[in-house]
């Protein structure tokens, strides 16, 4: 693994577990800095904590990934054109869905409850803190695609077969969701992605992809928030995840 890959994974394993030491300090300065409540800052200082520090591993990464891509400019002549590339990232959203609906399917099959715990604190979260919808939307698949995708999944594809690389590195990225109840679910959206960035060899497209789905699942969740309920309670509620 590059050298700078592998900073890129202590940045985003160093942001990760941040809030343990973030959130205490963020409470203090508001407190004691900005004389804000104890109330307030307890319900504040992890918002806040996590904007800034997804914003900052969003910053080095993106820093590193630059000084990398410098060494990599014979790598892309393999790239798909741009156009072809949009069309892979428009297609690869319908793809994610499908994929996301198969692998729901599947887990009611074998007897696994609709719905996500993880999705639903989200966007409890975001309709209190709007801001947050700026993490689970956009910095927050940007970071993944990178890390998931280019750095675990392009790393292994480079000694091992796409079938094994997309299934290691997908298998990782749904144990990194902590939700072990729904692994098959987020491992299918993670093969579903490394599929585009092997197709196009540019992370643009699975980034493009993600986001987008993730912000059509918050717009669909609050927006038709007790129709949602209503359908995962009589088990017929497909998709809706967060990845």
């Amino acid at each position: 693994m590059k050298k700078e890959y592998a900073f890129i994974l202590i940045a985003y394993i160093v942001m990760q577990l941040s809030g343990y030491i973030g959130n205490p300090i963020v409470y203090e300065i508001g407190v004691n800095g900005f004389h804000a409540s104890k109330a307030y800052m307890i319900k504040m200082a992890p918002i806040i904590w996590m904007v800034f520090s997804f914003l900052a591993c969003l910053l080095v990464v993106l820093l590193l990934l630059r000084k990398s891509e410098r060494k990599e400019r014979s790598e892309r002549k393999d790239q798909l054109s741009a156009g072809k590339s949009i069309l892979w990232a428009v297609g690869g959203i319908f793809l994610a869905f499908f994929a996301q609906a198969i692998a729901s399917i599947v887990e009611q099959l074998i007897g696994i409850k609709v719905g996500s715990e993880n999705t639903q604190r989200i966007v409890t979260i975001i309709e209190n803190f709007p801001i947050v919808v700026l993490v689970s939307s956009i910095i927050g698949p940007i970071l993944e695609e990178i890390v998931f995708r280019k750095v675990i999944f392009g790393s292994l594809h480079k000694r091992l077969s796409f079938f094994l690389s997309a299934l290691i590195s997908s298998i990782i990225f749904g144990l990194a969701h902590m939700e072990m109840t729904h692994l098959l679910l987020y491992t299918a959206m993670g093969f579903t992605f490394a599929f585009l960035y092997k197709m196009t060899n540019r992370i643009i497209v699975p980034i493009t992809a993600h986001v987008m789905m993730n912000t059509l699942v918050v717009i669909a969740q609050i927006a038709n928030r007790e129709e949602i309920q209503k359908l995962i309670e009589n088990q017929s509620f497909i998709g809706g995840f967060f990845t």
